[in-house]
């Protein structure tokens, strides 16, 4: 192998391994949701490029409303679901749109684009 063919070799194994870090990689702490006035877990999820936060705190027993506001045009993040909760949602452009639902236990649970690349984390304490 010549230096050019090495350089660019171990240049793609890096970027495979910056890509597979970032899809999959650790989350951080996380966002704990605020309790409303109405007795809600209230938290804004920003959609673009993925979710902001992408790792979302609440009590379990008590309903949640996570408010998506999706500032892109991307085909990917026009529906967020909610498999284990059997909820989803349309999310058009520049608006906010809530999906309320019930954690009865306590767990981790994903929430995801339609097509599953986007992804954000819900825990359940």
């Amino acid at each position: 192998m010549t230096t050019d063919q090495i350089i660019v070799t171990l240049g793609g194994i890096l970027a495979i391994a910056a890509i597979a870090w970032f899809f999959w990689g650790p989350r951080r702490g996380g966002y704990r949701a605020a309790v409303t006035s109405g007795g809600y877990q209230e938290a804004m999820v920003l959609v673009k490029g993925g979710y902001t936060p992408d790792v979302i705190v609440v009590q379990h027993g008590k309903p949640v409303r996570l408010n998506f506001r999706r500032e892109e045009t991307a085909a990917c993040s026009e529906m967020v679901v909610f498999g284990d909760f059997g909820k989803s949602a349309r999310l058009p452009e520049g608006e906010t749109v809530p999906v309320e639902f019930l954690p009865e236990k306590a767990g981790e649970y994903e929430f995801t684009c339609q097509m599953g690349m986007l992804r954000g984390k819900l825990v359940v304490e």
